[in-house]
């Protein structure tokens, strides 16, 4: 039975996408069967797989709303063992449209019990905020890794993102974990990126990720090539940060 990780964090910029794409990478290309699901009206991720957004005609905001099941919404990508669930502007509207639905933030959780099995990995790339589309891919989740940017303002906001999750744990999915904090665009270079590491690290202690994710020209270029940083270039930092990080993710969940 696959494990569903969502990727979340309600400040926009702090490598939610980037992850979510080149974690999904790193477990395919380490044999896992990887299924992404692009749950972000922006459709950064699927656009970063190489997927024509603009052409979606099925993807998250169609299985949201049970209008088509997941099998007929999956496409095939680039990178190996990778299959994405894509995303459209229309996904925008979901909030609108389910507002009204009785056990709405349940709607992801249940259109997904027919490819859990499927899969080794289940991962969600959430949208910049707390709303019902975030609702729906934690309650859905077994888990969350909550990317952290290594920057001045990096753990504002994060009390009222592990708030939401306690919220979610009582009231919705009592089995969701936090499977990490994860350390993004690191610059060793920067006493700030050294001393966030270091308060992050103090503060939170074994939730946090060994690896640290490092800032990486080739990470930012390679979304618009269509491509993970696996296949763009598999030698550069960002791609070795992103496998230790999938290793990772594996080990913890083979106990």
């Amino acid at each position: 039975m696959g494990k569903i990780i969502a990727i979340a964090n309600q400040k926009g910029g702090v490598g939610k996408t980037t992850t979510s794409v080149n974690l999904a990478a790193s477990l395919g290309v380490l044999e896992k069967r990887v299924l992404l699901i692009d749950a972000d009206p922006q459709a950064n991720a699927s656009s970063g797989l190489g997927i024509d957004v603009e052409n979606v005609e099925i993807g998250t905001y169609q299985i949201l709303e049970h209008s088509h099941t997941p099998k007929e919404a999956i496409i095939k990508c680039s990178a190996p063992n990778v299959d994405i669930i894509p995303s459209h502007i229309d996904l925008v509207a979901i909030e609108i449209e389910l507002v009204d639905k009785e056990n709405r933030e349940y709607m992801l959780k249940k259109a997904l019990e027919s490819v859990k099995d499927d899969y080794d990995f289940i991962i969600i790339d959430c949208a910049p905020s707390l709303g019902l589309l975030t609702l729906n891919a934690l309650t859905a989740a077994d888990s969350v890794i909550i990317p952290i940017q290594c920057e001045y303002f990096a753990l504002e906001g994060l009390g009222k993102l592990l708030n939401t999750i306690k919220s979610i744990q009582k009231i919705h999915n009592a089995d969701l974990d936090i499977e990490g904090l994860l350390l993004t665009m690191f610059d060793s270079r920067l006493r700030l990126s050294n001393q966030v590491v270091e308060e992050v690290q103090k503060h939170f202690n074994d939730m946090v990720f060994d690896t640290i994710i490092q800032r990486n020209v080739k990470l930012s270029e390679a979304p618009s090539f269509g491509e993970s940083i696996i296949n763009y270039d598999a030698t550069s930092k960002g791609a070795t940060n992103y496998l230790h990080l999938a290793q990772e993710v594996i080990k913890k969940n083979s106990k």
